[in-house]
């Protein structure tokens, strides 16, 4: 998948007619490496706008020496016990060894230690080679297992742990191995796949700036890595405390599971995942928590929800320029149906901001955007409003 691309669904409607697709209007922002086409086609077939900006590189593992010395230092002297957090991991590392010539000294070494798997892709890539875990958390949960070694004893206890990429502030396991080592564990810390920030940063720093303008219905995040890489670059720009109040405020993070989203939780920004760690099912979590969020204004007699880029009228998607997008936003941002004033709305528009006659402008290009003239409001002297039909309470008085 090519980076930044957009890719668009449906023109908002289900293929058999019947009705909109459940996610049409939406613009969601995928920051996955791996699998990130098969990723944003289970969104796009279900309505959504696709923005891609791939935040992660993993390194290929047969030219990493830092792995090939833990290795060698494994074989030699084995672990009591061994940590497999993810399947592609264990994999990759069973792969580079066969190309480094050991791979028949690695199983061996693995087969004298206890295996515990942190979930299923862990667990079949360690049947997969021949070898067979102790224990697996139904939770999938790196916490879980931690309680568990803690609560056996790890005080002299040799334990090596398959980290997830390259130390950062925001990664999750060398926390995992600082508790191991201050409860007097040997920990031994293998690098089975390492990752740097993608060196197209132009991409990332996009990704960034459509969080803090709340350009995006949702991020999604399908790796830790990938999220620590994000903090890490919106940091580097001087704007991580905007970024990470957007994702507190703005824009919600839907994560593939409790490990992904443990950099974000450190910060305090809230995350969502669903109960399989699955691309599936976090597509599947997407379609129904988005449309639920959604706001939904009665405007002159129409249904509109306005979305991160794009306005449903009646549940059909209509197409907005940028400036007509802007102006919307600004119209409903506060009191919904509010008196917005020209020069309110002229300061959001680009180019020259004294010119009033650009807001009349884009207002009427807006009104037609919209397919009714009657959603917007002219109020002589004052400005414009969103035409929100008033409510009534049970007694009928307004």
């Amino acid at each position: 998948m090519n980076t930044t691309s957009s890719v668009s669904g449906p023109a908002g409607s289900s293929s058999d007619g019947d009705g909109p697709l459940p996610l049409a209007g939406f613009t969601i922002g995928v920051t996955a490496a791996r699998r990130a086409e098969e990723f944003a086609a289970l969104l796009t077939r279900r309505g959504a706008r696709v923005i891609h900006a791939p935040t992660i590189r993993i390194l290929p593992l047969a030219d990493d020496t830092e792995l090939e010395r833990v290795t060698a230092e494994l074989i030699a002297h084995p672990a009591d016990i061994m940590v497999a957090t993810t399947g592609i991991g264990f994999r990759g590392w069973v792969e580079a060894a066969e190309g480094w010539g050991n791979a028949e000294d690695v199983l061996e070494a693995l087969g004298k230690s206890r295996l515990i798997a942190r979930g299923p892709k862990a667990k079949g890539a360690i049947r997969a080679a021949g070898l067979r875990e102790e224990w697996s958390p139904e939770s999938e949960s790196s916490s879980e297992v931690l309680d568990r070694l803690l609560d056996e004893g790890v005080d002299g206890v040799r334990i090596a742990v398959q980290l997830h990429g390259a130390t950062s502030e925001w990664e999750p396991l060398p926390d995992f191995c600082t508790v191991l080592r201050a409860a007097g564990a040997e920990v031994v810390a293998i690098p089975v796949y390492r990752w740097n920030m993608h060196p197209d940063v132009d991409a990332i720093d996009k990704m960034i700036w459509s969080v803090m303008r709340a350009d995006l219905d949702a991020i999604t995040f399908t790796s830790a890595p990938a999220a620590a890489s994000i903090l890490t670059r919106a940091k580097e720009l001087g704007k991580l405390q905007q970024f990470v109040h957007a994702l507190r405020t703005a824009v919600p993070v839907m994560c593939v599971g409790s490990v992904t989203a443990s950099p974000l939780e450190a910060l305090q920004i809230p995350t969502t995942y669903p109960r399989r760690f699955r691309l599936g099912a976090l597509a599947r979590m997407i379609t129904d928590e988005l449309p639920r969020r959604t706001h939904t204004l009665r405007v002159a007699g129409h249904d509109a929800s306005i979305h991160g880029q794009a306005v449903l009228v009646d549940g059909q998607v209509r197409d907005l320029s940028s400036t007509s997008m802007i102006l919307l936003k600004i119209l409903a941002a506060g009191v919904p149906g509010r008196v917005v004033s020209r020069q309110e709305l002229l300061g959001g528009l680009p180019g020259d901001s004294s010119d009033t006659h650009a807001v009349e402008v884009a207002v009427g290009r807006l009104r037609a955007a919209l397919g009714d003239p009657k959603m917007i409001q002219t109020v002589v002297k004052r400005g414009y409003r969103l035409a929100v039909d008033l409510e009534y309470d049970s007694e009928g008085d307004e």
